[in-house]
């Protein structure tokens, strides 16, 4: 079983020690007690499902020998208006620049959110989860 510790700093910050030995700091802003000095444990979630996917995605891609010159992935929250405020929708653009065949993109987007990334599996039973791509061949 793998065990993540966080570690209550001063103000609101908190640094995060994940399995792998990494660290991850996360605060407030100065508004609530913190000093703003890093993103919101909200933000990490949301960066950490685009990073889950669009790694999903390179590897797919380099299965595939269709690598993109450059590749991104925006993630748009939506969320409830009164507490918990969670997440009621996200929407991901995977944002690809190079000769990515427009079926293999697909593929690799579709392995991604429906088998490989647990991030956006986990988030599906709650959030409507939706995506888009955008190829540019430059």
């Amino acid at each position: 079983m793998a065990s993540t510790v966080v570690k209550f700093v001063e103000g609101m910050q908190f640094v995060a020690r994940s399995t792998s030995g990494h660290a991850v700091l996360m605060d407030s802003s100065e508004k609530v007690g913190g000093n703003d000095s890093a993103a919101r444990p909200v933000e990490v979630m949301l960066c950490a499902l685009g990073g889950c996917t669009g790694m999903d995605v390179i590897s797919i891609l380099r299965k595939m020998k269709t690598e993109p010159k450059d590749f991104c992935v925006e993630v748009i929250d939506r969320r409830a208006p009164d507490y918990p405020t969670i997440f009621t929708g996200i929407h991901i653009v995977y944002r690809v620049r190079g000769s990515v065949p427009e079926a293999n993109l697909k593929k690799a987007i579709d392995l991604s959110l429906t088998k490989y990334c647990p991030i956006v599996n986990s988030l599906a039973g709650v959030a409507e989860i939706t995506s888009e791509y955008v190829i540019d061949p430059g």
